[in-house]
């Protein structure tokens, strides 16, 4: 096996077994994994915010947003051969709530449920999700097993 393939904010990776792509510090991010059991091929993205409408007209990177990000990973795994997909999603977390940041302030729960529009969207069905609460994430995606780990402090090791 070689080196973790480490995905930033705003950025995704793609690969095949035996590979494991990680990415850290899901707070309010979500991290979404795409696979293709048969192939054993995937990627994972780690967006940052909810819609790209929202953005800055100077914004270039479509990797930041759930709606951009997850339409150009399962494009460009269809262009490496990969089929049928599935996805495991993991983070969404609110990590600063308070009574007057109201719902516009739950960036987490808003980042989750753009998420799961754009995989309904491409009819990806997620199988797997650990999302919400007030704590961060680390997710290491096997794809080699298709399963995703994700580790919190003070938590036990999830296996989706």
């Amino acid at each position: 096996m070689s080196d973790l393939i480490k995905v930033g904010i705003s950025d995704y990776a793609k690969s095949r077994a035996p590979e494991i792509i990680v990415t850290y510090a899901l707070g309010s991010c979500v991290g979404i994994c795409l696979y293709d059991n048969a192939k054993k091929m995937g990627g994972l993205s780690h967006i940052m915010l909810p819609e790209s409408s929202l953005a800055a007209k100077t914004e270039t990177n479509r990797m930041k947003f759930a709606d951009t990000a997850i339409v150009d990973l399962a494009r460009d795994l269809a262009k490496v051969g990969a089929g049928r997909l599935t996805a495991k999603i993991a983070g969404g977390a609110q990590m600063f709530a308070t009574p007057a940041m109201g719902a516009m302030g739950d960036i987490g729960g808003r980042n989750v449920k753009a998420v799961k529009a754009a995989l309904a969207a491409l009819r990806i069905p997620i199988i797997a999700e650990d999302t919400g609460k007030n704590y961060g994430r680390t997710v290491f995606f096997d794809l080699a097993t298709g399963i995703m780990k994700v580790q919190s402090i003070g938590k036990n090791i999830l296996e989706l």
